[in-house]
C-alpha cells in the first residue's frame, strides 16, 4: 500500500523542514512502529485518519500509538512482577496440574499485559473514530449557512476558487470552512480546483452531505456562473430543510435526555431514604467497611457514592446539552490581556468575572472556616460566593446580547430599505444611524458609520478599509448573528455581487436566524424548569422524610431490645439527617448545571446551581436540620 503524500508523510531519510521538527521521542517511535501503517489490517484506520483534520501524519500518529501500547503494557507487567513479590499466592490446580501460584501470577500478568496492549490499540483507533464523527457532525451542521453564503458570493465576479476562500476564511462555518481550505491546499498543489474539491469529497466524513455537495458544486461550476447560481439556491432551500428536520431529531433526543435526567438524579436520593430505613431491620447495612477516607459503614460507602454518581450525571448531562445546541447559537467570551482590564470588564464580561469572583469566595471560605462552619458547607458556600456573581454577570450579558440581537434585525431591514432606493451603502447606514433609535446597537451602528465614511466615494471606496470598519462592528456588537449576517455583507460586497441582492438576501437570513434562537430559546427553556423542578422535588422529599420519617424510626430503634427484630440504635438523627443532606446538595448542583447550561451556556450554569445550593442551605437551615 503506498503511503501519504510527502508533504503530509514523515520520512527517516528525509531532510525536509518536518523531519527537523519532530523530537527524539517521536523519531525512536517512527523508526520502530511505523511499519505497521502499511499492513492492510490498517487500510480502515488510514481511511478514518483522512476523515479527521489532525496535524501529524498517519504514519506518526500509528507509531505514536503502539508506542503508548506497550508502555501501558509495561506498566501492568511491572505492577504483576511487584504483585508476585509482595502477595503470597496459593498454589492452584488447574486440569489436574499443580501450578505454583508465582506462575500463576506471572501468567495472568502476562495476559493483563498483553490485553492492555490490545486494548490501547483499539482506543487509538476508536479515536480517529470519534474525531471523523465529530467533524462530519459539525460539516452537517455549518454546510447550509456556507451554502447560503456561496448562493450570495455567485452574483459577483469572483471565480470559484476565491468564492470557496472567502467562505474558509470565515471561522463561523467551523468544519465546513475547514474542509473548503483543504481543498484549496490540494488545488494549490496540484494547479486544479476541481482536483482538490474530489479529493476532498473522497475524503471527508460527511458523505451523505459535503461529499456530493463538492461534486456538483465542481459539475456546475465548469457549466457557468448561471448555472452554479440556480443550483447554489437550490441546494441551499434542500439543505435548510435538511437542517430543520435535523433540528427536530435533537429535540426529540433532548426530551428523552431531561425524562433520564430526572430518573438518574431522584432515584439516588430514594435509594439513600430507602437504606437509611431499611438499616433499622438489616444489621448488615450498618456492618463497618475501611476505606481511604477513615472508617465507615455499608450504608454510608452508597450514600456518598450516590452523592458522586449525581455529580457525574449532572456534569454528562450538561455537555450532551451543550453539545445538541447547534454551533451558531453558542457564543465565547474573551478575557481581555491585563489585570486592569480584566478588573475594568469583570461586570459584562463573564469570561473577567470568573477570574475576578475568585477573591471574594476565598474571603468566603477562610470566613466560613474561621467561623467553625462545617467543611462541607464551607465548600457548598463557597462555591455559590463564587457561582452567583459570574452568574449574574453572564445573566446581564445575555440580555444586552438578546438585545443587540434584537436591534440588529431592525437595523438590517432599515439599511436595505435605504439601499434598495439607490443609496450606496456606508450612506444608508449613517442614515440609520442618525434617523432610528436603536437602544444598545446605538454606539456600535454610531462607530460603523464614522468608519464608513472613509471609504465615501468622495474620497474613493478602499475595500480594505470598508472590511475592516464592517469587522469592528461584528466583534463590538460581539453576538453570532451579527458575526453570520454582517459578516455575509463583507465577502459579498467585496466580491462584486450586487447589492441589492445581498441585502435582499441578507434580510432574508438575519430574519430566519434570529426566528431559530427564538425558537430554540423557547423550546430549552422547558428544560430550564426540568432542572429546577427536579431540585425542588427532591429537597421537598428529603426535608419531609428527616423531619418525620427518620425521627419516627429512630425512636422505634432506641425502644428495639434482644427479643425484637430491629436494630438498636441503626438510625443516628444527626449522622442520617447529615448524609441526606450531602446528597441533595449534590443534587440541586446537578440541577442547576442542567438548567443553567439547557438556559444559555456555562456561565448561566454557576448562577442557576450557585441560587439552588443557597436555597437548599437555607431550607435545611430553616427547618434546623443543618
Amino acid at each position: 500500500m503506498s503511503r501519504e503524500p510527502a508533504a503530509t508523510t514523515y520520512s527517516g531519510s528525509s531532510t525536509s523542514d518536518e523531519t527537523h521538527t519532530l523530537s527524539v521521542l517521536d523519531r525512536a517511535l517512527y523508526a520502530l512502529f511505523a511499519r505497521h501503517a502499511d499492513t492492510p489490517r490498517h487500510d480502515r484506520d488510514r481511511h478514518r485518519y483522512r476523515a479527521t483534520d489532525l496535524r501529524t501524519s498517519f504514519d506518526l500518529y500509528l507509531a505514536r500509538v503502539y508506542g503508548l501500547s506497550w508502555f501501558c503494557a509495561g506498566v501492568v507487567g511491572v505492577f504483576c512482577v511487584l504483585a508476585v513479590l509482595s502477595i503470597q499466592v496459593p498454589t492452584a490446580r488447574i486440569a489436574d496440574v499443580v501450578v505454583p501460584g508465582p506462575v500463576l501470577l506471572v501468567g495472568s500478568g502476562v495476559v493483563a499485559a498483553a490485553g492492555t496492549r490490545r486494548a490501547t490499540l483499539a482506543l487509538g483507533r476508536q479515536y480517529l473514530r470519534w474525531q471523523a464523527t465529530a467533524r462530519r457532525e459539525n460539516i452537517e451542521r455549518t454546510l447550509p449557512g456556507a451554502v447560503r453564503y456561496l448562493h450570495v458570493l455567485s452574483s459577483g465576479s469572483d471565480d470559484r476558487a476565491t468564492m470557496l476562500r472567502r467562505v474558509a476564511d470565515t471561522d463561523a462555518y467551523g468544519e465546513t470552512a475547514v474542509a473548503f481550505r483543504k481543498a484549496l491546499n490540494t488545488a494549490a498543489l496540484t494547479g486544479s480546483v476541481g482536483e482538490g474539491l474530489r479529493r476532498v469529497a473522497r475524503d471527508t466524513p460527511s458523505r451523505d452531505s459535503l461529499a456530493p455537495f463538492l461534486l456538483k458544486f465542481r459539475e456546475h461550476a465548469n457549466q457557468g456562473p448561471d448555472a452554479l447560481g440556480n443550483y447554489l439556491r437550490m441546494e441551499s432551500r434542500m439543505l435548510g430543510f435538511q437542517q430543520d428536520r435535523a433540528r427536530q431529531r435533537a429535540e426529540g433526543f433532548l426530551q428523552l435526555l431531561a425524562e433520564l435526567f430526572i430518573v438518574l438524579l431522584v432515584l439516588p436520593a430514594l435509594l439513600v431514604i430507602v437504606l437509611t430505613v431499611m438499616s433499622v431491620i438489616s444489621p448488615g447495612l450498618s456492618a463497618s467497611v475501611s476505606t481511604p477516607a477513615g472508617e465507615t459503614t455499608v450504608r454510608g460507602v452508597v450514600v456518598y457514592a450516590s452523592a458522586a454518581f449525581i455529580l457525574v450525571v449532572g456534569v454528562a448531562a450538561s455537555g450532551v446539552v451543550a453539545d445538541l445546541r447547534p454551533p451558531d447559537q453558542r457564543i465565547t467570551y474573551a478575557r481581555p490581556s491585563g489585570a486592569g482590564a480584566v478588573v475594568r470588564s469583570a461586570t459584562l464580561n463573564p469570561a473577567s468575572a470568573a477570574v475576578v469572583a475568585i477573591v471574594p469566595a476565598v474571603a468566603v471560605v477562610v470566613g466560613l472556616g474561621a467561623l467553625g462552619v462545617r467543611p462541607v458547607d464551607v465548600a457548598l458556600l463557597g462555591y455559590a460566593a463564587y457561582a452567583l456573581p459570574v452568574g449574574f454577570v453572564a445573566a446581564r450579558r445575555a440580555r444586552l446580547d438578546d438585545a443587540k440581537d434584537r436591534e440588529l434585525k431592525d437595523f438590517v431591514h432599515a439599511v436595505s430599505g435605504h439601499v434598495t432606493l439607490g443609496r450606496p451603502f456606508p450612506k444608508a447606514v449613517e442614515l440609520v444611524a442618525t434617523q432610528i433609535d436603536l437602544g444598545p446597537l446605538d454606539p456600535d451602528v454610531a462607530d460603523l458609520a464614522l468608519n464608513l465614511n472613509l471609504t465615501s466615494p468622495a474620497a474613493g471606496t478602499d475595500e480594505n478599509v470598508r472590511t475592516a470598519a464592517l469587522d469592528r462592528f461584528v466583534a463590538r456588537v460581539g453576538t453570532p448573528l451579527a458575526e453570520q449576517t454582517v459578516g455575509l455583507v463583507t465577502g459579498a460586497l467585496d466580491a462584486g455581487s450586487d447589492t441589492e441582492t445581498v441585502f435582499e438576501t441578507l434580510q432574508t437570513e438575519v430574519g430566519r436566524l434570529y426566528h431559530e434562537k427564538r425558537a430554540l430559546r423557547a423550546a430549552l427553556l422547558a428544560y430550564v424548569a426540568v432542572g429546577w423542578t427536579t431540585a425542588i422535588l427532591v429537597v421537598g422529599i428529603t426535608v419531609a422524610v428527616s423531619v418525620y420519617v427518620f425521627d419516627g424510626f429512630a425512636q422505634l430503634s432506641a425502644l428495639s431490645d434482644s427479643s425484637t427484630i430491629l436494630v438498636a440504635d441503626a438510625i443516628d438523627l444527626e449522622r442520617d439527617r447529615f448524609r441526606v443532606y450531602v446528597v441533595t446538595q449534590a443534587t440541586v448542583l446537578a440541577s442547576g448545571w442542567f438548567a443553567g447550561v439547557a438556559s444559555r451556556d456555562r456561565y448561566e450554569a454557576f448562577l442557576h446551581s450557585g441560587a439552588l445550593v443557597v436555597a437548599c442551605y437555607l431550607v435545611y437551615r430553616g427547618v434546623g436540620l443543618v
